[in-house]
């Protein structure tokens, strides 16, 4: 019987942050470098981050069916959507799922690539199916074996802000390849933080994810370092930016980094409540640092276009 609720929750539409902010900040880039922004191309390239969700979450679950069945010290960050656990879903089901959202995925970028003269946006869809693929499953399954931290950097930090770029822009040609340094660190910032709660269920399952691998004190102080030498390359985002406006630009998300110290010696898995806090504020920091990015983004290309 089909439950909707179970499909929506299966969804994980919190998840969706992660994809839209620097598929934004991709467009955003492409505003202020060329001064191209489209209305409907937005449209299109957030049903496409939409759709690459569905295959993320899906495929995600389903390849991790059994960790998450152990997994006692989950939260809203991780240890999949519970729809498998919890018997809401089949695996089968979820499985399909993922290759019809694929389907979709591809016929969209196929009509975007024709109907909207963006004839690479598939060539981004299958990386992005790519990286899906060695996160997940045989024969490299990063996600287990190490390096899904990696992975996650080059599809969030790397071809997502490439993808919104591209589809604004038409050609990645204008892009500044150095605003890729801090939102690749930001990226495996995001997959460190969502691996913390899941550290005992993961040494279970033989799963090396870099709090596994570290240890949970060394990945939360990794996480923010990694966070403030991101947070403090604002220059190689926003074009013109001098030292002081690097740092009011990046103030705001080292209000909530400093907030992180008190947690770094006590929030590991087991404590969920404190665990819970620190991916809290440190996740809102590198998303914080991220529309701040954007927003200034925005008033360089209104200037551009004034002057």
């Amino acid at each position: 019987m089909f439950d909707p609720a179970a499909w929506l929750q299966a969804t994980r539409p919190l998840a969706q942050v992660n994809l839209v902010v620097p598929l934004w900040l991709g467009q955003a880039l492409a505003f202020a470098y060329t001064g191209a922004f489209s209305l409907p191309t937005l449209y299109g390239a957030h049903f496409l981050a939409a759709l690459l969700l569905l295959v993320i979450v899906f495929s995600n679950d389903y390849a991790d069916r059994d960790a998450d069945a152990a997994n006692t010290t989950y939260n809203e960050f991780s240890g999949g959507s519970r729809v498998l656990p919890e018997g809401r879903l089949r695996p089968g089901e979820l499985r399909d799922a993922a290759w019809l959202a694929l389907a979709g995925l591809v016929g969209l970028s196929l009509y975007m690539a024709f109907g909207t003269g963006r004839p690479w946006t598939p060539a981004f869809v299958a990386a992005a199916a790519l990286l899906v693929w060695v996160y997940n499953f045989a024969p490299l399954r990063l996600s287990y074996r190490g390096g899904g931290e990696v992975v996650q950097g080059l599809g969030t930090g790397v071809l997502l802000p490439l993808l919104g770029f591209y589809l604004q822009a038409g050609s990645l040609a204008a892009f500044p390849w150095l605003a890729l340094v801090p939102l690749f660190l930001l990226g495996v910032v995001g997959n460190i933080l969502t691996s913390l709660p899941d550290v005992p269920a993961d040494r279970q399952a033989d799963k090396r994810s870099y709090a596994v691998r570290r240890g949970q004190w060394a990945a939360r102080r990794h996480s923010l370092e990694l966070l403030v030498m991101a947070t403090l390359m604002g220059g190689l985002v926003v074009p013109g930016l001098g030292t002081l406006a690097v740092a009011l630009l990046a103030a705001p998300a080292l209000v909530l980094v400093a907030r992180c110290i008190p947690l770094l010696g006590s929030a590991d898995a087991e404590q969920r409540d404190e665990c819970r806090r620190f991916i809290l504020l440190a996740a809102g920091a590198a998303h914080l640092q991220c529309v701040l990015w954007s927003l200034a983004l925005i008033v360089v290309g209104l200037l551009r276009d004034m002057l």
